[in-house]
């Protein structure tokens, strides 16, 4: 999941930033409301997440922008305020969820996780290509010989191509929706990681090269290096 946090707070940012990225997603941080605006016009994210109180574009402006842009991005509104009424003006921006400060992170993260599968469409509760199967819920990887053990990010980038259900996808999206936009666009990290990534899986192989475009794993799983 690609993620935005917009949070005045720059501690509080890192944090959950860090926290986030430790679950295998891709997080992005906007210190302003301005600045979370940019973020948000040019990257589809799955969720954001919003404080209200921000300096330049407030939350309440920037989660009408994003309601009214029409993506599918959820957004989760965070304030200092836990009274009813502030949650009920939070939601009836066309907030998904409301979560109050402080709060328990692994209560961020459900919450987290649940807007994201509502920010895409439904998928199949495995993803499978041939012998090997992707649990998207217990982050595991199988072949007909057992376990795979995979990096965060082997992990997102076998999950994003196994979503695509055969169409090619590029190793720019790759980068969007597996890292962030920390990530040199010019690094040869998606092709190192879908390198290391095969050889883990194992024979035969499953990932296919699409000279100029991108990589696949086609429906059959007949793939060629």
């Amino acid at each position: 999941m690609r993620i935005l946090v917009v949070e005045d707070e720059e501690p509080l940012a890192d944090a959950i930033a860090r926290g986030l990225r430790r679950e295998g997603m891709a997080v992005d941080i906007a210190l302003t409301g301005d600045d979370g605006h940019e973020k948000a016009a040019v990257t589809r994210y799955d969720v954001v997440l919003l404080d209200r109180d921000l300096p330049g574009m407030s939350g309440d402006d920037l989660c009408r922008e994003i309601v009214a842009s029409g993506e599918l991005t959820r957004v989760l509104m965070l304030t200092a305020s836990s009274s009813v009424s502030d949650r009920v003006d939070g939601l009836s921006l066309g907030a998904d969820d409301y979560l109050a400060k402080p709060f328990a992170f692994p209560e961020l993260v459900a919450r987290v996780r649940a807007l994201g599968r509502r920010a895409t469409p439904a998928a199949p509760p495995l993803l499978t290509s041939g012998d090997v199967e992707l649990d998207p819920a217990r982050r595991t990887v199988r072949r007909a010989s057992g376990p795979v053990e995979l990096t965060r990010k082997e992990f997102g980038v076998l999950e994003v191509l196994l979503s695509a259900a055969g169409s090619v996808v590029s190793s720019e999206e790759l980068l969007e929706r597996v890292w962030d936009e920390n990530a040199d666009p010019f690094t040869t990290t998606v092709r190192v990681t879908v390198m290391t990534l095969r050889k883990k899986l194992g024979e035969p192989g499953i990932i296919e090269t699409v000279v100029g475009s991108g990589y696949r794993v086609p429906e059959q799983g007949n793939a060629r290096g």
